[in-house]
């Protein structure tokens, strides 16, 4: 293994706090990459992995991706961060991750691979690659939904304890190891108790359809904005910035702003 790829893993600080579910995990998965195994082969080694990870070259040129996955039961695997995390998906959240798959190769089955690949699609790639799980007490999600950031960030400030937040998305974890103001998630509605990832792993598979997400079940947060996750956000003058924190679209109404997003 060249020290390129130990230097990879070098900049992931564990001690964000978006980076706690994933920790015990993923340094396992970074000490074997640093004592010379390659990317697959340290995710191969971690207990009861759901999937076999293999090298990228066992996908075929004009190959889905995701149609690969369903067919081999295998995942191809880069060495590289965006992998890497979502190599730690895969180990953390097989569950959900199964049925995610399980649903883009029924798309494909249907369409084909496609340059436009519907709304169904679109939404299972926009969840894998950049969701967020939040379970939240009903007047946080009402903020969150109407984007109502003064109210959401600092009037409803104390009800951040009684949340629970958890990074799911490969892509946005791979963003968040260079943290900058405008990485924003795609929140979708955990309307459970995370009591742990197991537990949640169960809810969010079973939770998945290709109706619920034809309807875009997401709402935008900016994450460094979250209460206890940025320093910087203790200064409430940090959700002045429009560009990232913007306000919800005039012409869109409260009953269309995204309620559907909560519902089961």
């Amino acid at each position: 293994m060249s020290s390129s790829h130990t230097a990879l893993l070098l900049p992931v600080d564990w001690d964000r706090p978006w980076l706690a579910p994933w920790r015990e995990s993923g340094e396992r998965v970074a000490l074997a990459i640093d004592g010379g195994a390659a990317f697959h082969e340290a995710l191969n080694r971690e207990p009861g992995a759901p999937r076999r990870f293999v090298p990228q070259s066992a996908l075929s040129a004009g190959q889905a991706y995701e149609q690969f996955i369903f067919d081999a039961g295998s995942v191809p695997t880069r060495d590289n961060l965006h992998d890497f995390f979502n190599g730690l998906c895969w180990l953390r959240f097989p569950l959900t991750k199964a049925k995610l798959n399980q649903l883009q190769a029924a798309e494909i089955a249907a369409a084909g691979v496609a340059p436009l690949r519907g709304p169904v699609r679109d939404a299972l790639t926009v969840f894998d690659e950049n969701a967020a799980l939040l379970s939240a007490p009903q007047p946080l999600w009402d903020a969150l939904l109407d984007k109502d950031w003064r109210r959401l960030f600092i009037d409803l400030r104390p009800l951040w304890q009684q949340a629970q937040l958890l990074l799911f998305g490969h892509a946005l974890l791979e963003k968040l190891v260079y943290p900058r103001k405008p990485v924003t998630a795609h929140v979708y509605r955990a309307q459970t108790a995370m009591k742990s990832i197991a537990n949640l792993d169960a809810w969010v598979a079973q939770d998945l359809s290709a109706e619920k997400l034809a309807g875009k079940p997401f709402a935008p947060l900016p994450v460094l904005g979250v209460p206890g996750w940025w320093p910087e956000n203790e200064n409430f003058s940090f959700y002045d910035d429009s560009l990232v924190f913007r306000p919800l679209q005039e012409s869109r109404t409260t009953k269309n702003s995204g309620r559907a997003a909560g519902a089961t």
